[in-house]
């Protein structure tokens, strides 16, 4: 089997961090996002994943060579000159995607994290014996998305509303397909959207089937549902009594420490918290909601919430960095300084506190 993640951008909702390496490759629990969906794919048998990409593809795939060795499933690009929203990737790696067997593909959104029952979905696909499947979940707050209206015994979609105004249903696609061959043909090549013009019509020749969502679902492409996302992954990590989390005396709540990190006496560490490897945290130190990447050091009783510390960052002795802040790669902020929803570029020495949220050129 095969399969295509749509990559695509710049990903300027999750700058800075992405200033420093393209989006897909920003740490998530650890490790880089487009891991997590590469892992599940490879668990049910997909051999060959697409990344399609209009943005720095020599960096992600030189990222990825070591991937392709270890979990021994084959990685390549489809760039594309010109954006080709989220239905022409699909027609310009048609020759990647295309083989003899005829079988179903999926395509992934590269923002989207879930438990990814992929096995389930062959199953649902392969019972329906439509043209298209996709993944829906539900949503508290439907009105922001597309909402898509199914039958709730089939799971047969009928049509799709766009934001709606009154309520209609509260279930709205999830990023997560797997089509048939033959939906390519359906597919031209220019930017061409496949939420609104190609499964519409597939809709309307019966053949779209949607699969609801089992476990927790987030789009992670902004601070904010990245900091909500960890937390319902970790939770998920809970329900399946995850021996990767965490425990111990310092420990509150979900948190996922990498075995290389160093952590100092007295520290209080959770709940939803990932350090990264590398990291050395301080004795005294507070930490909550938030993700400390590759190589930061935190100093004595430094007070961290609701935050991102970027790559090698550093956080001085008492400071307090709270409200989402996010610092880029390789940001030093000084001892007793205080940051509310500061936003910092790499590379930057922070001396005096930021009280209200703003960039930090």
């Amino acid at each position: 089997m095969k399969a295509l993640i749509l990559v695509g951008g710049f990903g300027t909702r999750l700058r800075p961090l992405t200033l420093s390496v393209p989006k897909p490759l920003v740490d998530f629990a650890n490790k880089p996002m487009i891991l997590h969906q590469i892992e599940a794919l490879k668990a049910i048998g997909v051999t060959e994943v697409v990344l399609a990409i209009n943005y720095q593809p020599e960096v992600m795939l030189n990222f990825l060579k070591e991937y392709e060795k270890k979990l021994a499933i084959k990685i390549t690009c489809s760039q594309e000159t010109e954006p080709l929203g989220t239905a022409g990737p699909l027609a310009l790696a048609r020759d990647k995607l295309i083989d003899d067997s005829g079988a179903p593909f999926f395509v992934l959104n590269s923002d989207v994290i879930s438990e990814y029952p992929l096995k389930q979905m062959i199953e649902f696909h392969k019972g329906h014996g439509g043209e298209a499947s996709i993944m829906v979940t539900k949503v508290d707050e439907p009105s922001k998305y597309g909402v898509v209206l199914l039958e709730e015994t089939s799971g047969k979609v009928e049509k799709f509303v766009e934001k709606p105004k009154i309520f209609v249903g509260n279930k709205i696609n999830a990023g997560i397909y797997l089509l048939n061959p033959s939906v390519l043909d359906r597919i031209e090549l220019r930017p061409t959207s496949i939420e609104k013009e190609v499964f519409p019509k597939i809709a309307a020749e019966n053949k779209l089937f949607a699969m609801v969502l089992p476990g927790f679902w987030m789009d992670i492409g902004q601070p904010k549902d990245y900091v909500t996302g960890l937390r319902l992954y970790l939770d998920s990590l809970r329900k399946m009594s995850s021996p990767k989390l965490a425990t111990g005396p310092n420990i509150v709540g979900n948190v996922l420490v990498d075995e290389s990190a160093v952590i100092g006496e007295g520290c209080l560490i959770g709940p939803d918290v990932a350090i990264g490897p590398g990291c050395i945290i301080d004795s005294g130190v507070r930490l909550s909601r938030c993700t400390v990447m590759r190589g930061v050091r935190i100093k004595k009783h430094a007070c961290i919430s609701s935050s991102i510390i970027g790559w090698h960052s550093t956080v001085g002795r008492w400071a307090r960095i709270e409200n989402m802040t996010i610092l880029g790669e390789d940001v030093h902020v000084g001892d007793e300084v205080y940051s509310n929803g500061g936003v910092v570029l790499p590379h930057k020495e922070i001396k005096s506190s930021i009280l209200k949220p703003e960039i930090v050129m």
